[in-house]
């Protein structure tokens, strides 16, 4: 099930929190997504993993994605090894995508940062044929994504590129708010959390404000990368 875009993050909600913007954006015009949450989000201060996945699954239809997977890593635990890589390696080669998306480079939450790397060295080891990886009892062929653009999470890094969400900013916080198990519910006797306080869709918003700001659009989206982008024509870039 080849996609055009592979949207991967470490817990449930990060991908809706950070680039679902950009992917309805992408969406508008035509091309394809898929979502790969690593864990299930099983140590979040807030609702339970099984909440979590019915959350990411109702926020898989928002997003109009083709598929949603869970790697099935340790939310808080997992190591970049071929045990935690093997997992990522198979869904690129599943869909192929042209680019993927990743948690941020560095960030509050240790599992982004972390997770980010694990991403990274999947999606280089995903093209080497010697690794050999199957599908429904069929042997994989190598791919490797033509860049990974790392969203920018809780830690605001300066931006290597911002996409314009103007037009994609309400779909965006309806995607985000699928995940409301983990935000403000003032009939919850849960403990709090950095993310369940009242103003923080406040701040989901004036983030993507900042970031839109920079390229003088009302609202944006960061991204970050390893490798410098590739352009042919820089009259053509915003």
């Amino acid at each position: 099930m080849k996609v055009d875009i592979l949207a991967i993050g470490v817990h449930p909600d990060d991908v809706e929190l950070c680039c679902s913007g950009t992917l309805f954006a992408h969406k508008d015009q035509g091309y394809t997504i898929g979502l790969l949450d690593l864990t299930r989000g099983e140590l979040g201060t807030r609702g339970t993993a099984e909440i979590r996945m019915a959350e990411a699954a109702h926020a898989a239809k928002l997003l109009g994605a083709r598929f949603r997977k869970n790697a099935g890593l340790a939310d808080g635990f997992f190591e970049i090894n071929e045990a935690s890589i093997r997992p990522i390696i198979e869904v690129v080669r599943f869909c192929q995508p042209q680019i993927v998306m990743a948690n941020a480079l560095r960030d509050r939450h240790p599992d982004h940062g972390r997770a980010s790397t694990l991403i990274e060295q999947a999606c280089f080891l995903a093209g080497l044929h010697r690794i050999e990886t199957s599908y429904d009892g069929q042997k994989q062929i190598r791919w490797r994504p033509k860049a990974i653009y790392h969203y920018i999470q809780d830690f605001q890094l300066t931006p290597d590129l911002v996409v314009d969400i103007t037009a994609q900013m309400d779909r965006k916080m309806e995607s985000v708010m699928a995940f409301k198990s983990q935000f403000y519910d003032p009939n919850s006797s849960e403990p709090a959390s950095p993310i369940s306080g009242k103003d923080f869709m406040e701040y989901v918003r004036s983030t993507a404000t900042v970031m839109g700001r920079r390229i003088g659009a009302e609202y944006g989206e960061g991204f970050n990368v390893v490798r410098p982008v590739g352009v042919r024509d820089l009259v053509q870039l915003d």
